[in-house]
């Protein structure tokens, strides 16, 4: 079974240049990831900051009223 899945499913091409589309479309990928990564980082960064203004806000405002 062994050798049925090794010949079946792995394709290893003897021209080694196949290779090469595979790696640029990895690369691209990998940069997409990262950029994706980043704006998701720098939005939650902005919403944790927008949060806790908005926080800040309500807690002076239900400090006035028990005054």
């Amino acid at each position: 079974m062994n050798l049925w899945i090794l010949n079946e499913f792995l394709y290893f091409p003897d021209d080694k240049s196949e290779y090469i589309p595979a790696a640029i479309e990895m690369a691209i990928i990998l940069v997409l990831c990262i950029l994706v990564f980043n704006f998701f980082r720098r939005k939650a960064r902005k919403d944790l900051e927008k949060t806790k203004e908005l926080e800040e806000k309500i807690l002076k405002e239900k400090q006035s009223l028990h005054k």
